[in-house]
């Protein structure tokens, strides 16, 4: 085991209505959806056609083994039913706006469930009042990045779509997770691990882990508390809206630990770590360390590698007063204390981890261990070391410390305070979709952060699928037969064929089959939906 691990990236955006604070997020979000999936031309009902297939979700099932009763679960835990109308669309390539008109229309049922399959094998949807972008299954930090990255060249296009059509409303979107004044969206993080692996396991583990992660994974925000009433600036937009250890909530009583137990795949053999406690970062190598440095701490506890050794006990005493006070220390010299009595930084935790993730990887692969795998350790050391050494040197790779400068230029330049509405400003502008707006891609145009992925690769993600997960046969399906394709979920692909008595479920249970090399040969020689589900079912 490595690096390599199926894994998704979720992203809700905010959005806003510039100088209009009352304007209806949930609208505003379908409009966005909408208006990325209403082709100019074609009938509204061919674009909208593939609904998302809802059947095999389970989200009130908690890995502690039991499930929440459904008439005590919170509204926003039902994930797994559609509102009425559930208005959704499948295309993903990018054309001219449509028309104020058509936009309506696709609104009119339900404004609030725009749903959309992309070709590229992700979902685009509206979530709690925010437009989501759920990645498509990937294998590598690499395609992680790279599909996260194509998320928000589509939120760009959505939103100029929006601007272009007269009759709708101009919105600013940005990749961030709280709004300054007591709300936070999320931004989630899935891995495919091994059922096998005791979910105490899990727990135990993972706690000090993605309490210390945020040195590299925090996004940075200026103000404390959950609605920043307290002036100064902390490492990451998520930690202070977390209130439990461990829970089955992912919009109250937020848990650093989230127990849903759904996991889009066979349930016998693999459980999906849904974890919720990360920011949404802009920096590529800072989402590159996030995904990696996850799924190799996950490859060594499911070895029983983390069992002794530097990272065999590092559990915290109060693990949630822990993830505020790293979070509100951006100098990285506070201790959290650990329930054997030691105190540690958040550095000296990463540390711990690192050499238990690279004593794993040279004991099961030594010289041999792939390229994905050597370059997150080379990568997680070198950012650490940078952190230790002169937090702003790793400005060119991790987000807060990025932003840090670029703050702290302005409050050097004009005298600012931290209570400065001018530097929350800034903060909010930093994560701006839009290029020629946007502070981070202002930095990426001068060279001042380092990028992984050319300008090339992610276009031609926004359209296509990975080619070595299940997510290849869905974005080729809606790509290929759309019209044909009812529905789609991350684990089946419905068609609705003439002369079938009945809709045709595909299930894509396994989430490295439905792969190019599985049946990109098949796909090839069928040029019809009916030629498809015939071979498949021997028809």
């Amino acid at each position: 085991m490595s690096v390599r691990r199926v894994t998704g990236l979720e992203t809700e955006y905010g959005i806003s209505v510039p100088g209009d604070p009352g304007a209806n997020p949930m609208l505003l979000s379908a409009q966005v959806v909408n208006a990325y999936a209403v082709p100019v031309t074609g009938s509204l009902g061919a674009s909208l056609r593939a609904r998302w297939d809802y059947e095999d979700e389970a989200p009130l099932r908690d890995a502690r083994g039991f499930e929440v009763r459904r008439a005590a679960a919170h509204p926003s835990q039902l994930t797994d039913a559609p509102a009425r109308g559930d208005a959704q669309g499948r295309r993903g390539e990018h054309r001219a706006a449509p028309s104020a008109s058509d936009v309506a229309s696709a609104e009119s049922e339900d404004p609030t469930m725009a749903n959309v399959i992309l070709t590229n094998g992700a979902r685009f949807y509206v979530d709690h009042a925010h437009p989501e972008y759920s990645s498509p299954e990937v294998l590598t930090p690499r395609d992680a990045v790279r599909y996260d990255r194509a998320g928000e060249r589509i939120l760009l296009e959505a939103l100029r779509r929006v601007a272009a059509t007269p009759g709708l409303t101009p919105v600013t979107i940005y990749k961030n997770n709280t709004d300054g004044k007591g709300a936070s969206y999320g931004t989630h993080e899935n891995y495919l691990m091994d059922r096998a692996t005791p979910f105490a396991d899990v727990v135990r583990h993972l706690i000090p882990f993605f309490v210390s992660r945020q040195v590299f994974t925090g996004a940075g925000r200026v103000g404390l508390g959950q609605d920043s009433a307290t002036a100064g600036y902390q490492i990451s937009q998520r930690a202070d809206f977390f209130e439990v250890e461990v829970g089955l909530e992912t919009t109250m009583k937020r848990p650093i630990i989230n127990t849903r137990d759904e996991p889009h795949a066979t349930a016998e053999k693999y459980r999906r770590l849904h974890v919720i406690v990360g920011d949404a970062t802009m920096c590529e190598v800072a989402t590159l360390l996030k995904v990696g440095t996850t799924s190799l701490v996950l490859a060594a506890l499911e070895a029983g590698a983390l069992d002794g050794g530097p990272a065999g006990d590092l559990q915290l005493s109060e693990p949630v007063r822990a993830l505020h006070e790293v979070s509100h220390d951006p100098g990285l010299r506070h201790l959290v204390r650990l329930r054997d009595g030691r105190r540690m930084s958040a550095l000296e935790l990463q540390w711990a981890y690192f050499e238990a993730a690279a004593a794993f990887v040279d004991d099961r692969f030594g010289e041999h261990a792939d390229a994905d795998t050597r370059e997150v350790l080379t990568r997680w050391e070198g950012v650490l070391t940078r952190l230790g050494d002169d937090v702003f040197s790793a400005a060119r790779e991790v987000d807060w410390v990025a932003k840090l400068r670029l703050l702290e230029g302005y409050r050097s330049r004009d005298s600012l305070a931290w209570d400065s509405h001018r530097l929350q400003a800034v903060d909010l502008q930093w994560s701006d979709v839009r290029p020629e707006k946007g502070l981070y891609h202002r930095l990426a145009e001068r060279g001042l952060v380092e990028r992984l992925i050319d300008e090339d690769s992610v276009q031609h993600a926004v359209a296509h699928p990975p080619e070595d997960t299940r997510a290849y046969f869905r974005g080729e399906c809606l790509a290929r037969y759309g019209p044909r394709v009812a529905a789609a979920s991350w684990d089946a692909v419905i068609f609705d064929v003439p002369g079938r008595g009945a809709l045709q479920r595909v299930p894509t249970l396994e989430p490295l089959r439905g792969t190019r090399e599985h049946v990109g040969a098949l796909l090839d020689r069928c040029t019809t939906a009916e030629e498809l589900v015939a071979a498949l079912t021997g028809g």
